[in-house]
């Protein structure tokens, strides 16, 4: 199958000329108008018949070239590439055949081809994301006179602007954490792994609630500590629970989600939080808050960090789940001497943090627009939760608890199904599932599964669960 330099005249797409090139050239491998591995008009043919320069022919091969869509071949010209077939989940599948883990989620979550439903992830979609915000903010800092933003180190402690901002906000929340006690870190999951460096050796007991978020253990895991599970309930920690594994195990440290928990979407009720702070004062516990989740909620949740007031208590946070999570930037408030410390493991592990990301995360959360986008985002998310519910209960997936807001939902399958066994059956039609026991430090959750309704709006989602299900129960 041959091509013609008449198949490139359309430059009718939109972007820079050279861009609307790349795009021309892709349109006509991807339309079989040019064979594969056949020759690309030269560049002289090419820039006349689109009427744009040679060198931006010239600069949109090279970039075709570099993206392994063309090939060069010198003195002769350039090529189509063979094109490579994208991989599915079940052909990803047997690279990651083993034990469904604390990893194997977000393998599978960020592997996939973007067209692959996720209602397994623990992030919203693109299109829920304050895109114009983000722009906005990219074009601001591209105007900025401080090249240094461009292109220096960042301070140790992390960009003092938004540090000041997030001490504002935490005010707002109902404590005080002055700007020198905050240290930006590249995500909440680093601002924990830094922690644990500072309060936990291998051997040591932590505490986690259980469900939790599955990545915890997976860091606790690395850092080879003794993982000790507490059932969690509706209001927070099972308290009687709780203190006997204070009492059995003497831990240092216990992590957890105090608004919209991971994965039951719970709130923690403020007597149990009293609680939890009167027996960590009795029995020298510390406590890690993750409160990645605090933007979603409708009904603000009591904080354990605000009624320590960061004595007992390190809150860490990040911006992925409702501004970007290209923007890797996250923070750990704490007390000062400990923040000294982690400041110094910050350094020491990763040197810097991204200045430029930080500048973005400010502009974005300083304007006006970013306040109105969580107004819509929880309004969008309240609408997809009362969407999705029914239809799960349609296939006999009830809900553990209604959350209070936010975007995750934790079910209980029908006839006790193995939600792993259903998890792989779902693979084969690309869909990700979150199984319970990934969230279980006790493995007692084989029956559950955790949903993300911002990611479960495409009808498809339940036609292929319900298609799993029939395939686990009959083993």
């Amino acid at each position: 199958m041959g091509s013609t330099v008449d198949d490139f005249s359309d430059l009718a797409s939109h972007g820079t000329l050279v861009e609307r090139v790349m795009d021309s050239v892709r349109r006509q491998i991807a339309g079989r108008s040019l064979a594969q591995g056949g020759k690309l008009p030269s560049i002289r043919a090419l820039a006349g018949t689109m009427q744009v320069s040679k060198s931006t022919v010239v600069e949109a091969y090279e970039r075709l070239a570099a993206e392994g869509v063309i090939r060069s071949r010198p003195g002769s010209g350039f090529y189509s590439a063979a094109p490579s077939a994208p991989l599915s989940l079940a052909e990803l599948a047997p690279r990651l055949d083993r034990a469904i883990d604390p990893l194997w989620v977000s393998r599978l979550s960020l592997e996939t081809q973007p067209e692959a439903s996720k209602p397994g992830c623990g992030w919203l979609p693109a299109s829920w994301m304050p895109e114009e915000e983000i722009r906005r903010g990219l074009r601001g800092l591209s105007r900025m006179r401080d090249e240094t933003a461009l292109t220096d180190y960042g301070t140790p402690l992390g960009l003092a602007a938004l540090r000041q901002l997030l001490s504002r906000r935490m005010a707002e929340q109902g404590f005080q954490a002055a700007p020198d006690r905050i240290l930006l870190t590249d995500s909440g999951t680093q601002a924990i792994d830094l922690v644990c460096r500072l309060l936990v050796k291998p051997g040591d007991a932590v505490l986690v609630d259980d469900p939790c978020y599955f990545n915890f253990l997976a860091l606790l895991r690395a850092h080879r500590v003794t993982v000790i599970g507490v059932p969690y309930t509706p209001g927070g920690p099972d308290l009687e629970k709780f203190e006997q594994a204070l009492a059995a195990h003497r831990p240092g440290l216990y992590i957890t989600n105090s608004g919209l928990h991971n994965p039951t979407g719970a709130s923690l009720s403020i007597a149990t939080a009293h609680r939890v702070l009167k027996l960590a004062e009795q029995y020298g516990l510390t406590i890690v808050e993750d409160d990645i989740f605090a933007d979603f909620e409708t009904e603000p949740a009591p904080r354990l960090a605000a009624l320590d007031g960061l004595e007992r208590v390190v809150r860490i946070g990040s911006f992925s789940k409702t501004l970007s999570a290209s923007f890797r930037c996250g923070y750990v408030a704490a007390r000062p001497d400990w923040i000294e410390t982690l400041t110094d493991f910050r350094i020491a592990t990763g040197f810097s943090s991204s200045r430029m990301s930080e500048e973005l995360v400010f502009a974005v959360l300083g304007s006006s627009g970013y306040r109105k986008h969580l107004e819509t985002l929880k309004a969008r998310l309240a609408k997809a939760m009362t969407t999705t519910i029914p239809r799960l209960r349609a296939l006999g997936i009830e809900p553990w608890i209604v959350p209070k807001g936010g975007m995750l939902l934790w079910c209980r399958l029908p006839h006790d199904l193995a939600a792993a066994d259903v998890a792989r059956h779902a693979l084969a039609d690309n869909l990700v599932l979150a199984p319970g026991n990934v969230f279980s430090p006790s493995q007692s959750a084989g029956s559950h599964m955790r949903f993300n309704v911002a990611q479960s709006a495409d009808e498809r989602v339940f036609g292929v669960l319900e298609g799993a299900m029939k395939r686990a129960a009959r083993g």
